[in-house]
């Protein structure tokens, strides 16, 4: 088995990674910004039924320091890169997302490069690949790239498509025999391991407690974070994933009302707070007066959009779960840890 060291250990796609790999027998390494959370890494990971013991060892490193990476990635045979800024709400700044993804990446392609490892997978978006396009009615795929330069791009769009970028030219220009595996997952759901949950997920929380007013004119794919972690794995090892970008898709696209009928069907009475009715586009424009969040989505309402994944599928062998099951897998999971408002455990 090998020596895999996953960033950002305390994140939502680094939890079950590190979790698959685990179960796999691999030796695993994971990096958080401070080692006071190595306590609650692991106690997240056995209430997810795992025991890792000395098969999982932590390191400090932060994306804007170069210092403790080199100790990190010393002796791993691969690197799986999935830390990653994702706020929750508008940065004050825009650099404040895009520096550290894009050094981040660097610092660690630059420490994987010069430890001798073999690949690193880093972990991307769809944002990397769908944003800032004018009349694309064809589905979406990994020859694709957002333009940061497009107007109304979010910081997170722009951030996400820079780091990737810089990520395949430094392999270009001085990676030496360093690999790289890119994956660009749609919006990552599925079981939630803990209360530090990741932002993707705050739509299904936020739908679940009857947060939104209704569902506006939005579409977008969904994928089970625990299929995004194998993708991740199979792009680790894989002879035919090096140099390639692949395009994380369990289905076509789909409506925020459409998620809301199928959470209503799927989840019965513990759904009866998930909104419906569609907003129209002119209702949304109003509540971004006063909402600066809501600003963030108006480019893409009514946009119809959609991507496949059947390149993962057709080199990798991937087979995901159906979006449906992804969605009520996450507000099972919200149910079960008592993060809903009407859960048991809430109060």
């Amino acid at each position: 088995m090998s020596t895999v060291l996953v960033t950002g250990g305390s994140g939502f796609i680094a939890g079950h990674s590190i979790l698959q790999l685990l179960a796999q027998g691999h030796q695993v390494r994971t990096t958080v910004r401070d080692l006071k959370r190595e306590n609650d890494v692991r106690a997240t990971l056995r209430r997810a039924g795992a025991d890792p013991g000395n098969q999982l060892t932590f390191f400090a490193a932060d994306l804007n320091s170069d210092t403790g990476w080199p100790p990190a990635v010393s002796g791993c045979d691969y690197v799986l890169h999935v830390a990653s800024p994702f706020p929750p709400g508008v940065p004050r700044h825009e650099d404040d997302l895009i520096v550290p993804a894009r050094e981040g990446a660097l610092r660690v392609l630059r420490a994987s490069r010069d430890a001798g490892v073999k690949r690193v997978v880093l972990t991307s978006s769809f944002v990397a690949i769908g944003y800032g396009h004018e009349n694309h009615t064809a589905p979406y795929n990994e020859h694709d790239w957002t333009d940061p330069n497009a107007p109304g791009l979010t910081a997170y769009a722009k951030s996400k498509t820079i780091a990737e970028r810089a990520a395949w030219a430094f392999i270009s220009r001085e990676g030496g025999s360093l690999e790289l595996s890119v994956i660009n997952p749609v919006l990552v759901c599925g079981p939630v391991l803990s209360a530090d949950y990741a932002a993707s997920i705050m739509l299904v929380q936020k739908l679940m407690d009857g947060a939104l007013p209704g569902c506006p004119r939005l579409n977008f794919g969904i994928v089970d974070v625990r299929d995004v972690a194998d993708l991740h794995i199979r792009a680790m090892t894989r002879p035919a994933a090096n140099g390639e970008r692949f395009l994380g898709a369990s289905g076509d696209f789909i409506s925020l009302q459409e998620v809301a009928n199928v959470l209503k069907q799927r989840l019965g009475p513990a759904a009866r707070r998930v909104p419906t009715r569609e907003l129209p586009n002119w209702l949304v424009r109003l509540f971004a007066f006063a909402d600066p969040s809501v600003r963030l989505i108006l480019p893409e309402l009514g946009k119809p959009k959609n991507a496949t994944g059947e390149k993962a599928r057709r080199l990798l062998g991937w087979n995901p779960r159906s979006r449906e099951d992804a969605l009520v897998a996450t507000a099972q999971s919200l149910i079960d840890l008592g993060l809903l408002k009407d859960s048991p455990r809430a109060a």
